[in-house]
């Protein structure tokens, strides 16, 4: 019998001919089973698993030594200062040698037992990339937890295959392999924002990529918290906008107008609730104007910048920051808007320029000033 590890086909001693990249945060008690199970799938060939931990607070990097110390197939990449599952998996794989990579889950919701399937489709060369589906037949998402997930990811499959320039139905899924070098002629192309990398991949290549599906089942999660919420979400529909305006409206400036959107709507909210208790109309502006932009503050914390999240006495003044700057976007907002109109342009395109000036210069100060790159 061959150890886990053992050279196999297509190999050298030196460089596996397989790298599972595996994209993690908080998964430590998924780290040894699933080192385990992929142990048992890829029997007799050459192989290795690349954790990428997100500086995990809960050990998940330790749990990952702890296995490489005792297995030379395990290595571990721990991102300090940076988040996000895709930015993840890019440089997972572009550390890898191998031939073929596959990207899974740390929360042992993919079957690993299909990696075998995934990975001989792209290394017989069937496809540019081999997706594990739980949409064709023998195919299942079982594993989604509730009516409400299920109803985010079909959402999203639908609204995926819009924009897709190939057929596949299931895009949101985040497990398929593709050949090193395939990923790595992609990869300056690529958005490296949000959950869905295989989406980005697809939408990023210059042409249209060979795509092969396997039928792949997915388990309910053992341990750990799903990842997927309302704010993965609009992470993807920001990657759809950037990706349909070839990279002129980059997906951080999509997600900041739409954090911004929402404080319009808490804006208007917080004014009329305030209003119903009689207060006069300056102040209920006021009061609704101070709570949009904690708001947005709190949104754009956790969404826009969520890679550079800010923690403690950063995020007091962040906040205090982001209200000036948005103070002073607001003055030039009105200033332009009021100075077009009384040079007869239209009420509507004067408040549309003063609008646009006012979120491009939100945006600039809140990149540079507030979440600038660490």
């Amino acid at each position: 019998m061959s150890a886990p590890g053992a050279q196999g086909s297509g190999g050298t001693a030196g460089s596996p001919a397989i790298s599972i990249i595996v994209p993690c945060y908080n998964e430590v008690a998924n780290i040894a089973p699933l080192v385990a199970k992929l142990e048992t799938a890829l029997e007799g060939r050459h192989w290795e698993v690349i954790f990428v931990d997100d500086n995990s607070p809960d050990g998940t990097t330790e749990a990952v030594r702890a296995q490489a110390r005792q297995k030379s197939y395990v290595r571990g990449i721990c991102r300090v200062g940076r988040r996000g599952l895709s930015s993840a998996v890019i440089e997972g794989v572009l550390s890898s040698s191998a031939q073929v990579v596959a990207v899974m889950d740390g929360d042992q919701q993919h079957d690993e037992t299909r990696l075998v399937a995934l990975i001989d489709a792209v290394a017989d060369g069937g496809c540019d990339v081999a997706v594990g589906s739980r949409h064709v037949e023998g195919g299942s998402n079982a594993g989604l937890a509730n009516a409400w997930r299920h109803a985010l990811s079909n959402g999203g499959i639908w609204l995926a295959q819009c924009f897709l320039p190939v057929k596949l139905t299931d895009p949101m899924s985040g497990f398929f392999a593709v050949r090193q070098e395939t990923f790595a002629a992609i990869a300056p192309r690529l958005s490296g924002a949000g959950f869905k990398i295989l989406l980005d991949l697809l939408l990023s290549s210059a042409k249209p990529l060979k795509v092969q599906e396997i039928a792949c089942g997915f388990r309910p999660r053992v341990a750990g918290e799903s990842k997927l919420d309302t704010l993965v979400m609009l992470q993807f529909v920001a990657l759809l906008l950037e990706k349909f305006s070839h990279g002129l409206v980059p997906l951080r400036f999509v997600a900041f107008c739409l954090v911004g959107l929402a404080g319009v709507g808490t804006n208007f909210g917080v004014m009329h609730l305030v209003r119903f208790f009689g207060v006069h109309f300056s102040v209920a502006q006021a009061v609704g104007t101070v709570v949009a932009m904690i708001v947005n503050f709190v949104l754009d914390n956790n969404f826009t910048y969520r890679d550079r999240r800010l923690h403690g006495q950063r995020c007091v003044w962040g906040l205090l920051v982001f209200m000036l700057v948005c103070s002073i976007g607001a003055l030039a907002n009105v200033g332009v808007a009021h100075m077009m109109y009384a040079q007869s342009y239209r009420l509507d395109e004067a408040s549309l320029a003063g609008a646009v000036l006012a979120v491009v210069w939100n945006y600039t100060m809140s990149s540079t000033l507030i979440w600038r790159p660490r």
